[in-house]
């Protein structure tokens, strides 16, 4: 199982892209790019739509895996944390509801 920072550097390394070009794509400093490829900073949904496009990559695959990264760092260490997700799913379902 990979993070979406280690996601990203296996795209960027499976087409041999130096982190410095793909940086630049991305309008960001090459430092920030590999603190985002080691999970020192986090990533931003325009900018995985952006990787999306640069590398035909899936969207929506990259989002849930930056959002169950955002979620299981939440989670990490606590008690009961499958009861916590049930509860999290019910209330979302209500939330979807309620609008």
């Amino acid at each position: 199982m990979k993070t979406i920072g280690q996601k990203i550097r296996n795209l960027r390394e499976t087409v041999k892209m130096p982190l410095r070009k793909l940086a630049a794509k991305l309008d960001i400093d090459a430092s920030t790019l590999s603190k985002i490829e080691r999970n020192e900073r986090k990533t931003n949904k325009v900018m995985l739509r952006q990787i999306a496009d640069i590398f035909g990559a899936d969207y929506n695959e990259l989002l849930i895996d930056f959002l169950s990264d955002e979620v299981s760092q939440k989670l990490y260490g606590e008690q009961d944390t499958i009861t916590i997700l049930k509860v999290a799913e019910q209330k979302i379902e209500y939330l979807k509801n309620q609008k």
